[in-house]
């Protein structure tokens, strides 16, 4: 079962870094905290979809198994492919194996 309560982390930042997040804490009618949260969820959801693209770009992975590990669905990874301008020899098995994890498949 997944931890789901919260856990402190601390770390130090540039006091540019931490005047530019409290500017856009202020903007947007947060506090630093729940600002720093988004972009910390962000970048991590942002880094796992990258190194799950760069898994399938180098033929270690399907597409489908990087848009499972990404949680996304196969569709918003090949918009995520296209986004990111990924480019993969892409093989017969491969599309094969994706089109077995759609649910018409």
């Amino acid at each position: 079962m997944r931890n789901v309560m919260p856990v402190t982390v601390t770390t130090r930042v540039e006091d540019d870094l931490a005047q530019t997040i409290d500017k856009i804490a202020k903007t947007e009618g947060m506090d630093r905290s729940t600002v720093i949260r988004r972009f910390l969820s962000k970048a991590v959801r942002d880094w796992v979809i990258q190194t799950s693209l760069d898994q399938y770009e180098h033929g270690k992975i399907t597409l489908w198994q990087a848009a499972k590990r990404s949680g996304l669905s196969l569709w918003e990874m090949i918009d995520e492919v296209k986004r990111r301008s990924i480019h993969v020899p892409y093989t017969a098995e491969d599309l094969e194996e994706d089109l077995k994890g759609l649910p018409f498949a």
